[in-house]
């Protein structure tokens, strides 16, 4: 339904969600004065804590929130997924997730949708009514579903991304600056399609918060050198925030959620390294950098984010753990992730998840045997590069968390026990539109009246 529409005295329920990618929920309970717009949410709606999926990383995590299905039904795991039946390894885009995206429902039935920026959209689609695709898009041009959503975009400066090896410097001004700059482009070309206000259905995430985190969650856990400009910049969100709200009439619902949490980062733990130090894995050459350099006589392997995964006959190409064994031998590993203990003698492993008992779908040859939950400070990684040990430090201080990210939305919502799965369902509720529930994996949160 359009605005000529609209003004015709139409009166269908519209959304408005915008995504702040890795927020915590604790970080805006901890502040209301940074926090002030989403803590008047809070007390005139709704708001609380809830949990990201498995694995919390936003690669996975955004296609779940957008489609209501765990991995198993997106086909999107990580970062970095596994081709079926190979050790090559590639990089999941808009195109691999399987699941029917929250704003392909809503068109279906015959509304509109503007979608800004979501992570894993690329390319854009052209069916629903614009698009700008997020991260990994790699340019302008293609991230705009049209030339004149491109015209719109280059006008007011908009940027992909916030440009990260910034914030390896020593020196982290520069970061500081850019992410304001990129942050403050995203907000002008929200507001500007906001106020077209032709759509049924709006979706933009700000992505800058999670670059912001990785570089800078740190120093505002320890009230080190950068504090004061970690704060300043979320209290530049909650304005933005609170603009948006001030547009939006009564029969608008604002709905403002994170995939996940953070926390503050200790130490990085190369997986792989450990799984060869443990005798798990091993090469086949020296000069490594893939999986697809794992020698034969591997038995398990790690990818991104904290995802571990048996050499099992017939399902990786030169699997050497028979199917026979395959339980005997996942409760070994589990044994050994499970005595695992970082530097400071903490263990590194909070809790250790079955694939089975979370991925269910028809995308679960990919699948990991395992994923672990790190305990706080504990950032797990999963290169197969050469590494000098299990343990190290980088440039990043801030790391994801599953437990706490958040919700705020103005309307009445039963937060308790919520996770992403359930945002999809709750948004289509508030739209009225019809969807199967045994086609999602959440329901919807919002409370009868």
């Amino acid at each position: 339904m359009g605005l000529f529409d609209r003004l015709r005295g139409g009166d269908d329920d519209r959304v408005v969600f915008l995504g702040i990618d890795g927020v915590p929920y604790e970080l805006v309970q901890d502040h209301p004065d940074v926090f002030a717009n989403l803590t008047a949410i809070a007390e005139e709606g709704s708001a609380g804590r809830i949990s990201s999926i498995v694995p919390p990383e936003s690669s996975a995590c955004w296609p779940a929130l957008t489609t209501g299905r765990n991995p198993g039904a997106t086909g999107v795991y990580g970062f970095q997924d596994r081709e079926v039946d190979s050790y090559e390894t590639y990089v999941p885009m808009g195109a691999d997730v399987k699941a029917t995206r929250l704003w392909d429902r809503v068109t279906d039935a015959g509304r509109d949708a503007t979608v800004l920026n979501v992570p894993v959209t690329f390319p854009p689609s052209t069916r629903i009514q614009r698009q700008v695709s997020g991260f990994l898009s790699p340019s302008l041009a293609d991230a705009a579903s049209d030339p004149g959503v491109q015209r719109t975009l280059e006008r007011f400066g908009y940027r992909i991304d916030v440009n990260a090896e910034l914030g390896h410097d020593e020196d982290r001004t520069a970061f500081i600056e850019d992410a304001h700059e990129t942050l403050a482009a995203r907000h002008d070309v929200f507001t500007h399609y906001l106020d077209e206000d032709d759509w049924d259905l709006f979706v933009g995430v700000y992505m800058s918060t999670d670059r912001v985190n990785h570089f800078l969650f740190g120093d505002y856990a320890t009230d080190g050198e950068y504090a004061e400009e970690f704060l300043e910049f979320y209290r530049t969100l909650d304005e933005y925030i609170g603009e948006i709200r001030e547009m939006l009439d009564d029969d608008t619902t604002l709905v403002v959620a994170s995939d996940h949490g953070f926390t503050k980062l200790e130490w990085e733990v190369n997986c792989n390294r450990w799984l060869a130090d443990e005798g798990w894995l091993s090469y086949a050459t020296d000069d490594h950098d893939s999986l697809s350099d794992v020698d034969d006589d591997t038995r398990a392997y790690s990818l991104i984010p904290g995802r571990f995964y048996l050499n099992l006959e017939g399902r990786e190409p030169d699997g050497v753990v028979p199917d026979a064994e395959y339980e005997s031998v996942r409760e070994e590993l589990i044994d050994d992730l499970e005595s695992l203990t970082g530097p400071d003698g903490r263990q590194v492993c909070k809790r250790i998840v079955k694939g089975e008992t979370v991925f269910d779908g028809d995308h679960t040859e990919i699948a990991p045997d395992l994923v672990v939950i790190p305990a706080d400070g504990y950032d797990l990684k999963s290169g197969f590069k050469t590494k000098d040990s299990a343990f190290d430090t980088g440039p990043r201080n801030g790391m994801h968390t599953f437990e706490n990210a958040l919700l705020y939305t103005t309307a009445d919502v039963d937060v308790d026990g919520a996770d992403l799965y359930d945002l999809t369902p709750t948004i289509l509720d508030r739209m009225d539109v019809d969807v199967d529930g045994s086609e999602l994996d959440g329901e919807s949160l919002l409370v009868e009246e």
